[in-house]
């Protein structure tokens, strides 16, 4: 059984402040606005050599303005079902108020080990006003600060003693990861929670409804991988607010952090100049890519329609036109389940591996009847091709004068390999070596 620690409380606490000290990343967005988290957002902690999760959560409240505030409760409630151990964070700042009270009750029926952490008792006189908090009766207080650490260590003894003994370190760790990326509001979170089938992030109609990237982990089908929601990226000149500045941060570091992209876009609007640039960043980051036009079900179509459509999409991307795509409607659930077995089989192209057998039995007649242009008189001689030991499809070509070899011919060699090895939605390597 898995150890969970859910972080919850009213907005504005710290509680994503804790969660980034526990989780020793700066992973959850952090602002002194209210409301920032959404979702259920997880990470990975150790403490005395014992290794759990963490759940950072949205602020519990009821009877704001705020239109997230329903479905916030909902996340709060399935990350109190999952816990092993709940911190219900207060302010010591503002002391005990109503907010805490209502959600003392909702806490105490879930009937789990509880820990009321009072944050931000910065000083002394902070950490005495901790003892108002009793009034909860939810058990013990425990004065820290999220900012500073103190009082942390304190906590963990006690939380992990609810614990059994777990010694995985990362339970995510190689197991391949997909970044669900795209502009706002084209169905990304809806998608994520298809596949799922569960409310995992929250949907709106309204862009930005994501801020923080949220990581799952998706068992289905004999296939086993992480599944990143992310924030939707627009051009930098519209993002005025500092959350949607770091919410895009948190997706191009999810893209970093991801083995595959799948870019999506909107079938009514086409490949529009912010989705060239992701696609371009994958790229450059060596990442496996797809492409899923969604919103497939608004567009009229005739027989043609996508392969015109994905014709126009190759002309756009020119020499990325490697990439595959594939046309859905998530609302329909046309295809959804299509577009994670093009993401898998992309995963697989990316750390496929070529004997050099075949590889030389196929390119090198290719490379008789077409061979390089020559150089000032210096006919290029290629002899022999291997693949190379790297994270990425790479290959060497052993000629005699590498140096000489043109970019127009290297991207010959590059549409042959994928001609006769399918290396569908990867970027290759392609070297040049002395013989």
């Amino acid at each position: 059984m898995a150890n969970i620690v859910a972080i919850v409380g009213r907005p504005n606490v710290g509680k994503s402040t804790l969660f980034n000290r526990l989780v020793e990343k700066r992973q959850a967005i952090m602002d002194d606005e209210s409301g920032v988290t959404r979702d259920r957002h997880y990470g990975f902690a150790e403490w005395s050599g014992t290794h759990f999760t963490v759940i950072d959560t949205g602020g519990y409240v009821h009877g704001s303005d705020d239109v997230f505030e329903d479905a916030i409760r909902k996340q709060v409630r399935r990350a109190l079902e999952e816990a092993t151990v709940i911190i219900f964070m207060v302010d010591c700042a503002t002391g005990l108020t109503d907010l805490d009270k209502d959600f003392a009750n909702v806490v105490r029926m879930i009937k789990k080990p509880v820990y009321i952490v009072a944050n931000k008792a910065d000083n002394y006189d902070r950490s005495l006003m901790a003892g108002e908090f009793y009034a909860l009766s939810l058990g013990e207080v425990i004065p820290v600060s999220s900012v500073s650490g103190s009082g942390t260590g304190e906590l963990l003894d006690k939380v992990i003693g609810h614990f059994e003994r777990s010694d995985a370190e990362d339970p995510e760790a190689g197991i391949p990861k997909i970044a669900i990326m795209g502009r706002p509001n084209v169905g990304k979170s809806s998608f994520l929670n298809i596949l799922l089938g569960d409310d995992r992030s929250i949907v709106t109609d309204i862009a930005g409804t994501t801020r923080d990237a949220i990581n799952t982990r998706y068992k289905l089908f004999g296939k086993d991988f992480i599944l990143t929601d992310t924030a939707g990226v627009r051009k930098k000149a519209k993002v005025k607010e500092d959350i949607e500045f770091y919410s895009v941060l948190r997706s191009i570091q999810a893209l970093q952090n991801s083995d595959v992209c799948i870019i999506m876009i909107d079938a009514t609007k086409g490949l529009e100049a912010q989705d060239v640039n992701l696609i371009n960043l994958a790229h450059r980051y060596r990442k496996g890519i797809m492409i899923m036009v969604n919103k497939w079900d608004l567009l009229e179509k005739d027989t043609n329609m996508a392969h015109i459509y994905r014709k126009d999409i190759e002309k756009r991307l020119g020499p990325l036109s490697y990439i595959p795509v594939v046309f859905t409607s998530v609302i329909e659930k046309q295809r959804v389940f299509k577009a994670i077995e093009i993401a898998m089989e992309v995963y697989e192209n990316r750390s496929k591996r070529v004997p050099t057998s075949e590889l030389n039995n196929a390119l090198l007649p290719e490379i008789e009847r077409h061979p390089p242009p020559a150089i000032r008189g210096r006919h290029i001689q290629i002899k022999y091709i291997t693949q190379l030991p790297t994270h990425v499809p790479s290959f060497a070509f052993f000629c005699n004068h590498p140096q000489n070899v043109k970019e127009t011919y290297e991207r010959f060699l590059e549409n042959k390999i994928r001609e006769y090895f399918d290396f569908k939605g990867v970027p290759i390597n392609v070297f040049f070596r002395n013989k």
